[in-house]
C-alpha cells in the first residue's frame, strides 16, 4: 500500500478555492482537504548557529492567546467569523495550546469503552451528534516576523487539533483535516498579505474521525498542542529519511540518508566526528561505519549528522541536524531481538496526560521519561495515539524503546460484537471501505513523521478496535515502507487476518495462561500490550509475568496499565483541592474513577506501587545466600561492573557494617560472588542488604541511585526472654474485671463485652487513657478498586457485618477469668452474624508489666466467603501520630506486593497514611511488622508488637469512613487514630480491575482455625 494509493482512496480532496461545508464532518470518507502531505518531522534553521541554539529563523510560534467563540453545536457557530471585516474583539481569550473543556467552556467528560454521546443522541457509525457537539471558533492576529524572500512559502501547522479542524486566513479557506494527534499543516502562502493577518480556525469536537477516537480517556476539544508558521525557502528539505542497516555481528553499519529536496540546489551530509557521507544520486547519502556505536535503552548512542543545503549560487539556505540511532530490531531466530540480543519489554502505557490534560511541555515530558527510566522502564507504548513529536526525540536520547501506535480505538462498537452478539458487519472500521481512507490517512501521518526515530522499535495499527480488511490493508502499509515489526492485539478476538501482526499480542492474560498458551503455539513471539491494571491500590503478583518472561523465550513482556493517573484539579464547595474523576463535572455518561490506573499520581509523583515496579523491572536479579550471592544479569548491554555493589548488614534496622565489592557479570550471564561481610552469632534479626548503584549521575538519575536490589533476612538464636513482672492485680467486680499494676490498670466490662480501658503511666489519676473505644475483632476493610471490580463486597459483605456486629452472647456469664504465676487472662467469644454463622474468640493475656497479649481464634466453616483480612481494630489518641515501625517499607505493601520493600526501622506521620488514590479505600498497610510505635510529641504512646510478623495500618480514619468517602476531601475531620494489626490482609490483585481475583496463594484460608497472636502495650 503506498502513498500515492492512500491519496486516491481520499474523496475527501476537494478543489483549493471550495468553501467548506461543515455537514461533511459527518462522512467518514471526507479525512482531509488542502492538507500538506506528511513529512519527516526534522526542523530547518538558516545557519549552523540557529541549529546549536534550538530557535530556528524560519519558524514563527503562533501560540499564545487567542480569540474564541465557544457554539453548543455547528449551527451555532458564527457565520462569517474568518472574514476580515468581521470583528471578534469581544470574544473571551484563550491560551493554546489547551482544552477548552479547562477553561470555562463545554465540561470534561470521562468515558472509558462508552462513546460520549451514547444514549444521549441515537447516531450510526460515522454520523455525529447534532444537539451536542461543540464548536470552538478560534481567532489569532499576527505580523510575519520579517518579510517573505523571493521564492519562499509559509505555511502554518496545528500540531494537534482534537477531533477535526477547518482553517482560515484573511477570508479564504485553507483546508480541513482530522486525526487529532498528528500535524495538520496548510499552505498559507497566497493568502497571506503585508502587516496584519487574520488566521481563523474552527475546531469540532465530534466528526467521524470520533467513532476512531474512543480511548480509554478525558473527552476534550481544542488546539491542544502548538500552532507554528513555517517558511520554506526556494531550495528545501521537505523530506527526510533515514535508513541503518546494521549487519549481524554488529561490526558494520550502512547509514543511508534520502533526501527530498525542493528547488534547483545541493546537499552535503556529514557526520559529527566521523565524516562525509557519499553523494549517491536521486537523493540518496551513505556512509559505511566500522564498529559502530549501537543505540539501545541501556546505551542511547546517537550520531549527529549535519546537512547542509545551498541554493543554485552556492549561498547556505538551510542547515538540518538529524540524530540517528544504530541498531537492528527485528525478529529473529523467532525472537524480538535488539542488536541481536532477545528483547523483554519492561514497559508502560503513557496517555499524554497531566495537570493541564494532554497539554504538555517538553519539560513535562522529559521529566516523565526520567521517571521512567529511573524506575527500570525500557519501553514505552504510545497508548492509543502518535504523541507530541518531542516525546520521540527524548525517547531517542534517553533510551526508551517504543510501539507507536496510530490513532485507532473503536471499542465501544466492539463491545456490540463481543458482548451484545452483534454481527461482525457492524464493526468500525472492520471490512467496511468507507474506513478504509482515514486509517491510511492516520498510519502515513504517524509514519512520515516519526520513521526517523530510532526509540521506534514496533508501528501499532491502533487498539481495541475488533478486526477485519481495513487493519489488515493498515499491517501492509507499514509493511511496504518500513521493515519495523507491526503490532495489533485485536487478532485475539478476530482472527480471520492473523497476517495483520507480527506479534501475538494480549492483554490482561494471567501470567498462567499466558503459560499454557505457549505450550501449544510457538509461531509468534507473545507481548502483553496492557497487563498488570494498575487501578487504585493494586499491582499485586507482577513478579509472576516477570519471571516467566525470563524462564519462556517467547514471552517477550509487556506494557503497564498505565502510567499515571487521568484526574482534573477541582476545589470543593468548602475550597479544599481535591483531583475529579468521572461524573464530578455533570459528565454523563461516564466512567467513575477508572481513570485512576497510574504507577505515578495526577501530578506525576510516585505511588507506593513503584516500588514494585522497580523492583521487578530491574535488570540484575539477586539471590543472597549463606556466604555469596548469585546474579543474574537480564540487561542487554550492560556488565554489572558499570555500577557500585555496596552490601550492608544490619540489626534490627542498625546498620552494622557496610562494605563495597566488584563485580563483573556480562549482559546475559550469570555469576557468584563472594559477600564481603558475615552474620555474627550474637543472637537477633539480621539483614544483608545487596545494592547496585549508579557510579556516576546519568541524565535520569543522580550518583548513588539504586538500580537493583535484594535483601536476605537472617534470623540467630531464639528471641531473649520476656522478664517476668510481678503478677498483676485482679479486681472482680458486678460488672467490670479490672487488671492493675504498676503505672497501668485495664478493665474489661463483663455488661457491655469487651476491653474497655487502657490506662498507662505513674500519673495521680492513674495513668492516660491509650483507647478511645472497645478494641473488636476485625476482618473487613474498604474496598479497593480491584475488589470492587470482581464484586467483592457483594460476595464478602457478610464480614462487613461480622466487623460492625459481631457480639459478646451475654458477657456477664460467658466472660472467662484465668490466672497464673505472672498473668491474667480475660477471654471473650463473639458470635458473627455470618451465613452459616461461626465465632472469633479473643483471649486478653495481661501480664505485670502491663502488656497485652491478644491471642484471636476464627472458626471458618464451610460456606463462609473469603475474608478480606483478619485482625483487630483498636482506635486511640489523634495526637497519637507519629508512626515507627520496624518491618517492610518504606511503602505501603501487601502480601502480594513485598518484593520492593525491605524490612527496617521508618518513620510517618499518620495523617499522610492513606495513600491519596483518586477514591479512597484500603491502603497504608504494611507487612512483616514486628513492632510499631504510635506516639505523640513527646514519645508518649501505643506499642503493637508481633515477633513473627503481622500487617499494620496506622490511619486517621476507620475502613468504614474511608470506604464512605468519593474524595480524600470527604473524610471527616480526625478524632481518632485507628490501629489495625492483622495476620494477614487479602493481596491486591491487579491482573485487571473488572473480574480478575487475588490469585489464591495470597488469599486468607477458607478452612479450619485461623489464629493471630499480638500485643500491645503502653511506651
Amino acid at each position: 500500500m503506498t502513498l500515492d494509493t492512500i491519496d486516491r482512496a481520499d474523496a475527501g480532496s476537494r478543489d483549493d478555492d471550495a468553501a467548506f461545508d461543515a455537514a461533511r464532518i459527518a462522512d467518514p470518507r471526507f479525512v482531509r482537504e488542502n492538507r500538506r502531505p506528511a513529512h519527516s518531522d526534522h526542523r530547518w534553521f538558516r545557519s549552523a548557529e540557529e541549529a546549536a541554539d534550538g530557535r530556528s529563523g524560519y519558524e514563527q510560534s503562533l501560540s499564545g492567546r487567542w480569540k474564541i467563540h465557544y457554539a453548543k453545536n455547528p449551527a451555532a457557530a458564527p457565520a462569517g467569523f474568518f472574514d476580515p471585516g468581521y470583528d471578534c474583539e469581544s470574544w473571551d481569550d484563550i491560551p493554546v495550546p489547551a482544552h477548552i473543556q479547562l477553561h470555562g467552556y463545554d465540561r470534561p467528560q470521562y468515558v472509558n469503552v462508552q462513546y460520549p454521546w451514547d444514549g444521549v443522541e441515537e447516531i450510526s457509525p460515522g454520523q455525529v451528534p447534532e444537539r451536542y457537539n461543540p464548536v470552538a471558533s478560534y481567532v489569532k492576529s499576527f505580523v510575519l516576523d520579517r518579510p517573505l524572500e523571493t521564492g519562499e512559502t509559509v505555511s502554518v501547522s496545528f500540531l494537534g487539533a482534537e477531533s477535526a479542524i477547518a482553517v482560515w486566513l484573511n477570508g479564504r479557506y485553507l483546508g480541513y483535516a482530522t486525526d487529532s494527534f498528528t500535524p495538520s499543516e496548510f499552505d498559507v502562502t497566497d493568502a497571506l498579505v503585508e502587516g496584519e493577518n487574520k488566521l481563523a480556525a474552527q475546531v469540532f469536537k465530534f466528526s467521524s474521525g470520533s467513532w476512531l477516537e474512543d480511548q480509554d480517556f478525558f473527552r476534550f476539544s481544542g488546539l491542544f498542542r502548538d500552532v507554528v508558521l513555517s517558511r520554506r525557502p526556494v531550495v528545501h528539505v521537505e523530506d527526510i529519511r533515514v535508513d541503518v542497516d546494521l549487519a549481524p555481528g554488529n561490526q558494520v553499519a550502512d547509514v543511508t540518508l534520502r533526501v527530498a529536496l525542493r528547488g534547483d540546489g545541493r546537499v552535503r551530509a556529514r557526520i559529527d566526528g566521523v565524516g562525509e557521507l557519499e553523494h549517491r544520486g536521486d537523493g540518496g547519502f551513505g556512509i559505511r561505519l566500522q564498529n559502530p556505536l549501537l543505540w539501545s535503552p541501556e546505551h542511547p548512542a546517537l550520531y549527529d549528522v549535519e546537512i547542509e543545503v545551498r541554493d543554485g549560487d552556492g549561498a547556505l539556505v538551510e542547515v538540518i541536524m538529524q540524530r540517528v540511532g544504530v541498531r537492528r530490531f527485528a525478529i529473529e531466530d523467532g525472537l524480538l531481538s535488539l542488536n541481536g540480543r532477545r528483547v523483554v519489554f519492561l514497559g508502560v502505557n503513557r496517555h499524554e496526560f497531566g495537570l493541564a490534560g494532554r497539554v504538555q511541555t517538553a519539560a513535562e515530558i522529559e521529566s516523565d521519561i526520567l521517571l521512567l527510566k529511573a524506575a527500570g522502564v525500557n519501553a514505552v507504548r504510545t497508548s492509543h495515539y502518535p504523541n507530541s513529536t518531542a516525546f520521540y526525540h527524548l525517547a531517542d536520547r534517553h533510551g526508551l524503546m517504543v510501539i507507536d501506535e496510530m490513532n485507532l480505538e473503536s471499542h465501544g462498537v466492539w463491545d456490540r460484537i463481543r458482548k451484545l452478539g452483534a454481527p461482525i458487519d457492524e464493526a468500525v472500521p472492520g471490512d467496511r471501505p468507507e474506513w478504509l481512507p482515514a486509517l491510511l490517512d492516520r498510519a502515513a501521518s504517524m509514519y512520515e513523521r516519526d520513521k526517523n526515530h530510532p526509540s521506534i522499535v514496533m508501528w501499532s495499527c491502533g487498539n481495541e478496535s475488533y478486526g477485519g480488511t481495513n487493519l489488515r490493508d493498515v499491517a501492509a502499509y507499514f509493511r511496504d515502507v518500513d521493515t519495523r515489526p507491526v503490532h495489533y492485539e485485536g487478532v485475539h478476538w478476530d482472527p480471520r487476518h492473523e497476517e495483520t501482526t507480527d506479534v501475538v499480542s494480549q492483554m490482561y492474560t494471567p501470567a498462567a495462561e499466558v503459560e499454557e498458551f505457549l505450550r501449544e503455539h510457538r509461531e509468534k513471539p507473545f507481548i502483553l500490550c496492557e497487563y498488570a491494571h494498575a487501578m487504585g491500590n493494586s499491582f499485586g503478583a507482577v513478579d509472576e509475568y516477570i519471571e516467566l518472561a525470563y524462564r519462556e523465550p517467547l514471552f517477550q513482556g509487556g506494557f503497564i496499565w498505565d502510567f499515571a493517573d487521568q484526574a482534573i484539579a477541582l476545589t470543593d464547595r468548602y475550597g479544599e483541592e481535591y483531583f475529579g474523576y468521572g461524573g464530578d463535572f455533570g459528565d454523563a455518561p461516564n466512567d467513575g474513577e477508572f481513570c485512576g490506573n497510574g504507577i505515578f499520581f495526577t501530578d506525576h509523583t510516585p505511588t507506593p506501587k513503584l516500588q514494585e515496579v522497580a523492583y521487578v523491572y530491574q535488570g540484575l536479579r539477586i539471590r543472597i545466600d549463606d556466604d555469596a550471592m548469585t546474579v543474574h544479569n537480564r540487561l542487554m548491554a550492560t556488565s554489572s561492573a558499570a555500577y557500585r555493589c555496596v552490601v550492608t548488614l544490619a540489626r534490627e534496622g542498625e546498620v552494622l557494617r557496610q562494605a563495597e565489592v566488584e563485580t563483573d557479570i556480562a549482559a546475559g550471564e550469570t555469576g557468584t560472588v563472594a559477600l564481603p561481610l558475615a552474620v555474627p552469632a550474637a543472637p537477633g534479626e539480621y539483614t544483608i542488604d545487596v545494592s547496585f548503584r549508579l557510579r556516576s549521575a546519568t541524565a535520569w538519575a543522580p550518583e548513588g541511585h539504586e538500580v537493583a536490589r535484594e535483601q536476605r533476612v537472617v534470623r540467630v538464636g531464639s528471641p531473649p526472654a520476656v522478664v517476668a513482672a510481678p503478677a498483676p492485680e485482679l479486681v472482680r467486680g458486678a460488672h467490670n474485671i479490672g487488671v492493675r499494676g504498676a503505672g497501668f490498670s485495664v478493665l474489661f466490662s463483663t455488661l457491655y463485652g469487651g476491653l474497655a480501658s487502657y490506662r498507662f503511666g505513674m500519673t495521680s489519676d492513674g495513668g492516660r487513657e491509650l483507647l478511645t473505644s472497645m478494641p473488636r475483632p476485625h476482618f473487613w476493610h474498604a474496598p479497593t478498586a480491584n475488589e470492587r471490580g470482581w464484586e467483592a463486597p457483594f460476595e464478602d459483605g457478610q464480614w462487613l457485618l461480622a466487623s460492625r456486629y459481631g457480639r459478646v452472647r451475654d458477657p456477664l456469664t460467658t466472660t472467662r477469668v484465668e490466672t497464673d504465676e505472672t498473668s491474667v487472662t480475660v477471654t471473650l467469644s463473639y458470635e458473627l452474624p455470618t451465613r452459616p454463622a461461626t465465632t472469633c474468640d479473643v483471649a486478653y493475656r495481661v501480664d505485670g508489666a502491663g502488656r497485652v497479649e491478644v491471642t484471636q481464634t476464627l472458626q471458618l466453616v464451610d460456606g463462609l466467603p473469603s475474608l478480606p483480612e483478619f485482625g483487630m481494630l483498636l482506635t486511640t489518641l489523634p495526637e497519637f501520630r507519629r508512626l515507627r515501625w520496624y518491618g517492610d517499607g518504606p511503602e505501603e505493601c501487601y502480601v502480594d506486593r513485598r518484593g520492593g520493600a525491605r524490612l527496617g526501622v521508618y518513620d510517618r506521620d499518620v495523617a499522610t497514611e492513606l495513600t491519596p488514590y483518586l477514591r479512597p479505600q484500603e491502603a497504608g498497610s504494611r507487612t512483616g511488622v514486628r513492632w510499631a510505635e504510635v506516639t505523640d510529641g513527646r514519645g508518649a504512646g501505643l506499642r503493637v508488637e508481633s515477633p513473627e510478623g503481622m500487617e499494620f495500618s496506622a490511619l486517621p480514619w476507620t475502613p468504614d469512613e474511608v470506604e464512605n468517602a468519593l474524595h480524600h476531601t470527604e473524610l471527616p475531620p480526625i478524632h481518632r487514630t485507628v490501629l489495625r494489626p492483622a495476620l494477614m490482609r487479602r493481596g491486591v490483585g491487579g491482573d485487571d480491575s473488572w473480574g480478575a481475583r487475588t490469585l489464591a496463594q495470597y488469599h486468607l484460608p477458607t478452612s479450619g482455625d485461623l489464629e493471630f497472636r499480638f500485643a500491645f502495650r503502653g511506651v
